[in-house]
């Protein structure tokens, strides 16, 4: 910690904007360290405690109005490249859109709390017509809010933090192989989960090819498109005869599905 105060106090403000800015447009380099930081600082006196909150504020911005553009203009691509390199790939969009979906804009102002949802909600605002300037509003409140709680945290128990630091730094090696050992055993953990759900999928799992012989062949089948109704609404396009019935609507409406044949289902 004490480290993270004198780089922060000899390169100012733009040095968190950056910090911010750099996690926020996906790179794994955590920002909290850095708004504590800044906080403990400003608890001494060597910076303004207001500057500290906007800085970072103008930083999270440009990054998520960058997102925001990319979400416009490519649509769902940018959010399944952004869930497919995340821990809960098989989630990930259904999470982030089922929680835009209930929020709408209030979705960005708690959105930098919420692993996953940080990087995923400016480009979801985005990929549905949200306006620009109601998109900086509500995703500046957002970045505002948790800038200044953590940096509050910092000004409040800036010293106690400092403490904590010098005696994480006294532990030496065996602190760096227990954290990477809690690390190593929560990714390994997350990947056999991953893999039994993935094996799951496949013995039920029937290709685009095999469906279209069923469809050409005159099968009697029953073919449901399961996909979010923000999904539907930035692609209507379907599989013919398909029944739409948005997962949201799935407790409500499951009665319209045909029992007596055999029961295809897809999503994103």
């Amino acid at each position: 910690m004490d480290e993270t105060l004198h780089f922060i106090l000899q390169h100012g403000y733009l040095v968190l904007a950056a910090w911010v800015f750099i996690e926020q447009i996906g790179l794994p380099l955590p920002s909290l360290p850095g708004l504590l930081a800044g906080g403990a600082l400003a608890g001494m006196g060597h910076l303004n405690p207001a500057l500290v909150v906007l800085f970072p504020a103008m930083g999270a911005l440009l990054a998520d109005v960058t997102w925001y553009y990319l979400g416009k203009y490519r649509g769902a691509k940018v959010l399944n490249v952004l869930c497919r390199i995340s821990l809960e790939p098989d989630s990930c969009i259904r999470n982030t859109e089922n929680r835009f979906a209930r929020s709408g804009p209030n979705a960005l102002v708690i959105a930098k709390f919420v692993p996953g949802l940080s990087t995923a909600a400016p480009p979801l605002a985005g990929m549905f017509g949200m306006r620009l300037t109601r998109f900086l509003f509500f995703d500046g409140a957002g970045a505002v809010i948790y800038n200044g709680l953590f940096v509050s945290l910092g000004l409040v128990f800036g010293r106690q933090l400092d403490k904590a630091a010098q005696i994480a730094l006294g532990l030496g090696a065996g602190l760096l192989l227990l954290m990477a050992g809690g690390l190593g055993a929560y990714l390994t953990w997350k990947y056999a989960q991953r893999q039994r759900f993935l094996r799951s999928l496949r013995v039920n799992r029937i290709t685009a090819e095999e469906l279209k012989r069923k469809i050409d062949s005159g099968e009697k089948i029953a073919i449901v498109d399961l996909r979010h109704s923000m999904d539907f609404e930035a692609d209507p396009n379907t599989i013919p005869g398909a029944l739409f019935l948005p997962s949201e609507e799935f407790d409500r409406r499951h009665h319209e599905i045909p029992v007596d044949r055999e029961l295809i289902l897809f999503c994103t």
